[in-house]
This record gives structure tokens, C-alpha cells and sequence, in this order.
């Protein structure tokens, strides 16, 4: 059965859950990439202090939404125009989606990056070693455009930007 779910900008509230929803979400797309030893409580700690940010008040030219089942959130998307405006000639910029393992395959990924990235040229920044994530890019418009970063405070990670014209 799937799961349902409804979407909304998060509160204040949620700062505590999503901080651990993050976390989760990272341990989940890439605990095949990084140490255990990369989770630690500093890492929450910064999840907690950024999610306190975020929901405190609306960024300017930014949307965030969450997904929510039974109460809970179980999933975030962050977008709008870019953070880095060396980026600005790629169109819109998706910042963040995570969702919580168990609601993949659900329509609330899709709907979440429905929510905060509207349809014309953008771009994002997915793992290079991500390939379902990338899938799910690519089916949304997305084409690797051969630049790439090596993420030295993310454990190592190379990310590689995917654009939509």
C-alpha cells in the first residue's frame, strides 16, 4: 500500500524533526559512502541550528515544503533562485530533496519538487554516486552537464551538477 501524505511549508515546530529527518536522510542515500563516524551529533547539531533558521522566517526568493504523513514529516524540498549567483545563468535552483526511504516510490518526491521548483531552467547538485536519485532527475528533465565537486566537509563526496534547459 502506499503511503499517504500531504504537503506544507514547515513551522517553526518542526525544526527538531526535520534536523533528524535530515540525518536520517543522509545515513539512508549514502551510508555506502560515508563512515559511521561521519554521523555525529556535531552533524545534528548544525541540522538543528540550520532548520531553526530556515523555519524562523521566510528566505527571500526561496520555497520550502515538507511532506507529512500521520502527523510526522517525512520528507523536505528547498528551491528558488540561486544561493550562488555565479549559478544565476542556470535558471532555478533545487537546493535540498530528501525523503524518508520507506515513502519512496510514493509521488511524494515528485510532489515535492513540484512544490518548490517550477517548470523552465534550473539546475542541482546531486551525487555522483546516487544513480536513483539521478534516475528520478533525469525523468523530471535533468541531464548531467559534466561539472563536478569534491564535497571535503561531506565525507568526500563527489557531487555533479545536472541541468534544465
Amino acid at each position: 500500500m502506499v503511503p499517504s501524505f500531504t504537503l506544507r511549508p514547515p513551522r517553526p515546530s518542526d525544526a527538531e524533526d526535520l534536523a533528524i529527518l535530515h540525518v536520517r536522510c543522509w545515513r539512508e542515500a549514502y551510508g555506502h559512502l560515508l563512515s559511521e563516524d561521519f554521523f555525529t551529533e556535531e552533524r545534528l547539531d548544525r541540522r538543528r541550528r540550520l532548520w531553526a533558521m530556515l523555519t524562523a522566517a521566510p528566505q527571500p526568493g526561496r520555497t520550502i515544503m515538507v511532506a507529512e504523513s500521520d502527523g510526522e514529516v517525512v520528507g523536505f524540498a528547498g528551491g528558488g533562485e540561486p544561493l550562488d549567483p555565479e549559478e544565476a545563468s542556470f535558471g532555478q535552483n533545487l537546493s535540498m530533496l530528501y525523503l524518508r526511504r520507506d515513502f519512496h516510490g510514493s509521488g511524494a518526491g515528485q510532489a515535492l519538487f513540484d512544490s518548490v521548483l517550477p517548470p523552465g531552467r534550473a539546475f542541482l547538485w546531486v551525487a555522483k554516486d546516487n544513480p536513483r536519485a539521478q534516475a528520478f532527475y533525469r525523468r523530471n528533465g535533468f541531464a548531467l552537464d559534466g561539472a563536478e565537486d569534491v564535497l571535503e566537509d561531506f565525507g568526500g563526496i563527489t557531487e555533479a551538477r545536472m541541468v534544465r534547459h
